[in-house]
């Protein structure tokens, strides 16, 4: 009886130990997925950082699953959320939470932070962010713990197969050159030479990216910038969009598109995937009711004129119905506004995305 006993225990541990390699084998058969990037796309880094740049107080998360703030920049799910979706994922966890072992490595990583850009200098005011380079650095130290849990050659493979979300930018200009009259970088440089610059050190940042194992990397442009409640309260009498912010946004996309072509020539292959989040953006912006909003002007939470001063707290205004409003807040689109870009990111025809969508990627990559 004994004996017998012992044998059922073993097969029974055999049979589970069988079970747990088959989830390995089967999670790191899906793809992957790494984010980098600011707000837009951080799932919660900041929410292990003593800085203000933080979303971890209601109503954030309002109509999140949990309707609890996670440190999405959102009232509920925010870009990569949605584009984990359509892999058919879970969300990819912030790279700086503590739950982010064993398994849960084999679904990617989320290494943004609110308030970075391109530069090291952006977003100062916030202090302890991730800037891009420590974002990197994070990677490249994802990518040994992910070795150790499936093999270097496996982790190589998961990398390489992986789809990547790079969002940088509107911070360049927000938190930097705009920030304050007269500012450091508006002092050394016109607009006309800062937006070259940038692209340069863009160009070291996504060439980084390709020698770290990325191969499928979607680069998002800013925003219409001018246009978010937040300047529209700074600078706007009649509603208009800001013009010097809608300036900055009409130099940067168009170059940062021509860097990507640049790069995917020299490379070879489409490494690189631009998305044209101006025009996404100014699709519901210029004509929110063809998207089911009221209004693309006041941001459903805040206060001050169109909701756009300040942050967005426990104190401040909040619309009842958050699918009405294209902002959320001053500066993010709400989950709705989010679910028009990333359906144009899925399915957009050329304009949208250049020099393809994400389900051609995807039909692309299944067949080799």
């Amino acid at each position: 009886m004994a004996s017998s006993s012992v044998t059922s225990l073993s097969v029974l541990i055999g049979f589970i130990f069988a079970i747990g390699i088959t989830f390995v084998a089967t999670q790191a058969d899906a793809r992957a997925f790494f984010v980098f990037g600011d707000s837009l796309v951080d799932n919660g880094n900041n929410n292990y950082l003593l800085t203000t740049a933080r979303a971890d107080a209601p109503p954030y998360g309002i109509d999140y699953p949990t309707h609890r703030p996670t440190g999405r920049f959102s009232n509920g799910l925010n870009i990569p959320d949605l584009i984990s979706q359509h892999l058919g994922s879970e969300a990819t966890l912030p790279y700086l939470s503590p739950e982010l072992t064993g398994q849960k490595l084999l679904v990617g990583a989320n290494f943004a932070s609110a308030g970075i850009g391109i530069l090291n200098d952006t977003g100062i005011q916030f202090v302890n962010i991730i800037r891009i380079p420590l974002q990197l650095a994070y990677f490249q130290q994802y990518q040994q713990r992910l070795s150790a849990l499936v093999g270097s050659s496996q982790a190589k493979r998961i990398v390489n197969q992986a789809l990547v979300l790079i969002t940088l930018g509107g911070n360049d200009f927000v938190n930097n050159y705009y920030l304050v009259p007269y500012s450091a970088r508006s002092r050394q440089y016109s607009l006309e030479d800062y937006v070259p610059f940038l692209i340069s050190e863009y160009k070291k940042i996504l060439m980084r990216l390709y020698k770290l194992g990325a191969r499928r990397v979607i680069v998002t442009g800013t925003g219409p910038m001018g246009c978010v409640p937040a300047e529209l309260a700074q600078h706007s009498r009649n509603g208009e969009c800001a013009a010097e912010l809608q300036r900055a946004a009409s130099l940067f996309n168009p170059q940062l598109t021509q860097l990507i072509n640049q790069l995917n020539n020299e490379i070879g292959t489409n490494i690189f995937i631009a998305a044209n989040t101006n025009m996404m953006h100014s699709d519901f912006v210029n004509n929110p009711q063809a998207f089911g909003f009221v209004t693309s002007k006041i941001a459903c939470c805040g206060q001050g004129p169109y909701n756009g001063i300040g942050l967005c707290t426990p104190l401040s205004n909040l619309c009842p119905n958050r699918d009405l409003y294209a902002f959320w807040d001053p500066f993010h689109p709400s989950e709705k506004a989010n679910k028009v870009i990333v359906q144009q990111i899925i399915s957009g025809s050329t304009q949208y995305m250049h020099p393809m969508n994400l389900s051609t990627i995807l039909a692309l990559d299944s067949k080799a």
